[in-house]
């Protein structure tokens, strides 16, 4: 199912600046886990490779610090109308 976004197309509302982070972040992790997968799989059954150790290691800590980004730019939540702050 393909995603979609029901929101405004605008490309400086917050809501979807965060959509299409998380749309990328979710690409990332994708690419991370097919060629990651697919060269160790590759390793197994041929060509031993000594560093695809960090190699994974250091794509895995950049897809962490990914998510942080994500999570740490997220829209804030705006106050109630009903809130006594």
């Amino acid at each position: 199912m393909p995603i979609r976004w029901y929101g405004s197309g605008d490309p400086n509302d917050p809501l979807y600046k965060h959509f299409s982070r998380i749309v990328n972040l979710t690409l990332h992790a994708m690419a991370f886990a097919a060629v990651n997968s697919g060269l160790w799989f590759w390793q197994q059954i041929r060509h031993p490779w000594g560093h695809l150790n960090w190699f994974t290691e250091i794509w895995l800590l950049v897809l962490m610090l990914n998510l942080l980004f994500v999570v740490r730019e997220r829209p804030r939540e705006e106050k109630s109308v009903l809130s006594k702050d």
